[in-house]
């Protein structure tokens, strides 16, 4: 997939689970079961599409989804998939995890930072992409070192520290340029400083909104995850970028979307539809 002159795909650390009303917050059960199905604990499967970039020679890679590093009763709770893994995906790319210059963490919650680092033949914790510079928000790193009671089930500093330790974290204050027609855009809501993506090249754009529109379903203004520390900011941001989102054509990425992996946004009525522009990796057809 291409925008203008930079190279994109959606890739897959596998699917996982987690409880279906904390993902759809206060909109009411039966209105989000329309968008998908819970299994017997009320879990949803959620993708993790990682975004892999390609500008002018730099391999980028957004997020590294939940890793193979935690124990089995960690990996059942949350009902992590076999289909496949970060790895295996960026191979299908031709892609080695020494061959990524930049990682780009929107967040450091697990799902998102988790596979940057793995278990060694020694079982020692360290970096999966070893050439890399692994960029993260000041804020949020401040965040993550000293969590609330409401996030620190989140934050797992066995998924960054082992990168600080070997020299290969690049602490930021603000928006940045990754690579040629790519950027970071700086948003609160999910989490008080989260990281999205903008590819912009050749009169295109694709936005990767990441945990403030997490799944195609929460692109509604309303519908907000409970996980959300900001809500009403994650409001906010749907409100400004919504209608430009679906004015000037974007393509928007969804991170966890285990069907819709990037689209664009009509309207329909009083709702919403979406023209599917790269299902989600693993999707079935």
């Amino acid at each position: 997939m291409r925008i203008g002159d930079v190279e994109w795909h959606l890739v897959s650390d596998g699917t996982f689970r987690l409880d279906g009303g904390a993902m759809f917050g206060v909109v009411p059960k039966p209105l989000w079961e329309r968008r998908t199905s819970p299994d017997e604990r009320n879990r949803i499967t959620l993708g993790t599409n990682c975004l892999l970039i390609r500008s002018c020679g730099r391999i980028v890679l957004v997020d590294t989804g939940n890793g193979r590093k935690e124990d089995a009763k960690f990996r059942e709770i949350f009902g992590f998939g076999e289909e496949t893994d970060l790895v295996t995906s960026l191979a299908a790319h031709g892609v080695a995890p020494a061959d990524v210059d930049t990682v780009v963490y929107t967040h450091l919650h697990f799902d998102h930072a988790g596979g940057g680092t793995r278990r060694d033949e020694d079982g020692r914790v360290v970096p999966v992409f070893p050439n890399a510079r692994h960029v993260v928000q000041r804020a949020e790193l401040e965040d993550a070192e000293s969590p609330t009671v409401r996030s620190s089930a989140s934050y797992l500093p066995h998924n960054w520290r082992p990168i600080a330790d070997a020299g290969l974290l690049d602490v930021v204050d603000g928006e940045i340029d990754v690579a040629p027609g790519v950027r970071t855009m700086l948003m609160k809501g999910h989490v008080r400083a989260l990281t999205g993506i903008v590819i912009e090249s050749g009169n295109e754009k694709l936005v990767y909104p990441t945990d403030n529109m997490p799944t195609s379903a929460h692109a509604p203004v309303p519908w907000v995850m409970g996980y959300d520390l900001y809500p009403l900011d994650t409001v906010a941001f749907k409100e400004r970028y919504l209608p430009a989102a679906i004015d000037e054509n974007w393509i928007v990425a969804f991170e966890h979307d285990p069907v819709v992996g990037a689209a664009r946004i009509r309207r329909e009525g009083r709702g919403l539809e979406f023209e599917v522009v790269a299902p989600a990796p693993g999707a079935a057809p």
